[in-house]
């Protein structure tokens, strides 16, 4: 077990252009909002985004709402931990508990959203969301065995993929698809999604487990007479 937080490992496209922003809020922060407030605007943010596309199957209007409610999870979730590290008051193993623990219930809300919009079939937003969670669940099994938490894969992180969300919220605004099959836009990108994050649990799995495997070759049998 891991007795403290792991190591983040974040490699994402848009972390370049991430960071320095992240570094300048933090700094302006007023003095009265701590870590747990900014977590709340998060949660806030899910809530919004979860309205925004339940909505959506109504008034189309509402993906910017959704949208929005993107960038204010971002701005919330992505801040928490980086105010706690500024000011260093730190709360590893509750804060690693607390963050992770509630994006996989906005994970879970944001599919309820989409799929009560209408704009992507049900089926194929649940199957999308089982290979996230796998790929999320691969994360936590290897923090346990190296002390690292991965949350990219082919540069491809959760500030790429809020990004993603946005831009197909804009997409569906100006190009609505023409129906909800199989073959409209927004379920093709769900399935692309869907299917590269499988090829990214079974590459990285099959990675660590041979780095596991050098690591700890077989141990040979000792003789005994």
């Amino acid at each position: 077990m891991v007795a403290g937080a792991p190591t983040v490992s974040n490699e994402g496209f848009l972390r370049p252009l991430e960071r320095p922003v992240i570094a300048w809020l933090v700094a302006r922060i007023p003095e009265q909002a701590s870590p747990d407030t900014l977590t709340c605007i998060g949660v806030v943010g899910t809530l919004m985004t979860f309205v925004g596309y339940a909505a959506a199957g109504l008034r189309p209007a509402f993906l910017w709402l959704a949208s929005f409610g993107l960038i204010v999870n971002w701005f919330g979730d992505s801040l928490d931990g980086a105010l706690a590290r500024y000011r260093q008051i730190e709360r590893s193993r509750y804060g690693f508990y607390l963050d992770h623990s509630l994006d996989t219930v906005a994970l879970f809300l944001i599919a309820i959203g989409i799929g009560l919009s209408g704009y992507v079939r049900w089926d194929v937003c649940f199957f999308t969301l089982s290979t996230y969670y796998m790929l999320a669940v691969l994360s936590l099994i290897r923090t346990n065995v190296s002390d690292i938490f991965q949350i990219s894969y082919m540069a491809i992180g959760p500030t790429e993929v809020r990004f993603g969300f946005v831009v197909l919220n804009t997409a569906m605004l100006i190009y609505p698809p023409a129906s909800a099959d199989w073959m409209s836009y927004p379920n093709v990108a769900a399935l692309l999604w869907a299917a590269l994050m499988l090829g990214n649990f079974a590459v990285s799995m099959i990675k660590q487990i041979r780095q596991l495997a050098k690591e700890e070759p077989p141990r040979r049998r000792t003789q005994t007479f």
